[in-house]
């Protein structure tokens, strides 16, 4: 799959993708979901039960299949949260040591992921 030209999210993954990766990594054995806000320029890890809860019934459906897949396939989950643009994405991309990701697989969720405390 090639970057969607109208992304402008894909870029921050790219940017971040080592940092979120170590993180990953510190949280590993959980299979966390992460989670990248771009005003904070934070990176968190969540427990994939708690990101879900947080979600419209439709994301979580959306989210299950994501996860299932990305866990198959050596991936994680990774979301891009914007709060000035009210936007909300999720990608797959792989945990795999030295292979920085190339093709996005591109969701947006219906509901959005609150700040964290």
């Amino acid at each position: 799959m090639k970057k969607p030209q109208s992304d402008p999210y894909w870029p921050v993954v790219q940017e971040q993708y080592y940092n979120l990766l170590n993180l990953y990594r510190q949280f590993a054995k959980e299979r966390p979901v992460m989670l990248f806000d771009i005003q904070e320029q934070r990176g968190y890890a969540y427990p994939y039960q708690e990101f879900s809860a947080d979600l419209s019934q439709k994301s979580q459906i959306s989210l299950a299949s994501q996860y299932r897949d990305a866990c198959r396939d050596g991936q994680m989950v990774v979301f891009i949260r914007d709060n000035v643009e009210r936007k909300l994405r999720s990608y797959s991309v792989p945990i795999e040591k030295n292979r920085k990701p190339r093709s996005p697989k591109l969701r947006q969720p219906a509901g959005r992921r609150p700040a964290p405390p």
